[in-house]
């Protein structure tokens, strides 16, 4: 019998300096609890990314349980991307204190900085796929928490 692989807590090299490039994150739910498939919610997180002046949202897929998005540094500050999310996820819950328990969100999230030319594009189309892979739709257009607010090139 195998033993149960218990997960790492992820490395986040770039807290304590900006990097350029496109990073990926996974920020999920606190016990990965299904309650993110709200337009209300979905239209705070579009708010909060829009506002941010350190770091920029790219494509985003907002899933029951967890968050897929795309992000890269602003140029506006040298805020550190833990920070930033901490700071955006803490404003969620402020936005909605009357209507969701604490925590809310995981203690920590995933994140990768994409490195070759076709990351972003082949990255994307298996995240945009999601909905579908988990049984929420039959086709990925039909998923409405999901969208572009910045385009990035494909670097």
């Amino acid at each position: 019998m195998r033993p149960i692989q218990i997960r790492k807590s992820p490395h986040h090299s770039q807290y304590y300096r900006v990097t350029s490039g496109i990073h990926f994150l996974t920020i999920c739910t606190h016990q990965r609890k299904k309650i993110l498939q709200n337009e209300v919610f979905h239209q705070t997180l579009l708010q909060l990314w829009m506002d941010s002046n350190h770091w920029i949202v790219g494509k985003y897929v907002i899933l029951p349980d967890h968050i897929h998005l795309f992000t890269k540094a602003s140029g506006k500050s040298s805020m550190p991307l833990k920070d930033w999310v901490y700071y955006w996820r803490s404003r969620f819950v402020y936005s909605h204190s009357n209507s969701v328990s604490k925590p809310f969100w995981q203690r920590d999230f995933w994140d990768t900085q994409l490195r070759r030319a076709d990351s972003y594009t082949s990255k994307w189309r298996y995240v945009e796929n999601n909905p579908v892979r988990h049984g929420y739709v039959e086709n990925s257009r039909d998923w409405p928490f999901k969208g572009e607010i910045f385009v990035f090139e494909n670097r």
